[in-house]
């Protein structure tokens, strides 16, 4: 691995645990607060933070209008969050849904149907 693939490894597991220790302290909202950060990807050249985020006990269809309103209180979080990752230049935040677990259930199910199918004469 490079230098820079380990630098922003160790970036994004310092932006997750900040990250989340923000949301926690400084979202008001009861609906943001089982916010879970499922995946943080850091550009190689640290210019790009993107957050996974998903919200615990919620359905799908809800999930996204909670990142539109957590992306909302996005800036305010940013302030606080730019200044604990050390860096010298501010990168650019961003947040989207984490569908990988739900898509990672439905692949497993779909293996379970195949598995359980009865088995053609060949």
């Amino acid at each position: 691995m490079s230098q820079e693939g380990r630098r922003s490894l160790r970036i994004a597991e310092i932006a997750r645990d900040e990250f989340s220790q923000t949301l926690r302290r400084r979202i008001d909202d009861p609906s943001l607060s089982t916010a879970v950060i499922a995946s943080v990807n850091v550009s190689d050249d640290l210019s790009v933070i993107d957050f996974g985020v998903r919200f615990l006990g919620v359905e799908a269809a809800e999930q996204e209008k909670r990142v539109v309103r957590l992306r909302k209180a996005l800036p305010r979080l940013v302030r606080e969050l730019i200044p604990r990752l050390k860096l010298r230049r501010a990168p650019e935040f961003r947040l989207h849904y984490d569908s990988g677990a739900e898509a990672s259930l439905r692949v497993d199910a779909l293996l379970k149907e195949i598995e359980d199918e009865p088995k053609g004469e060949g």
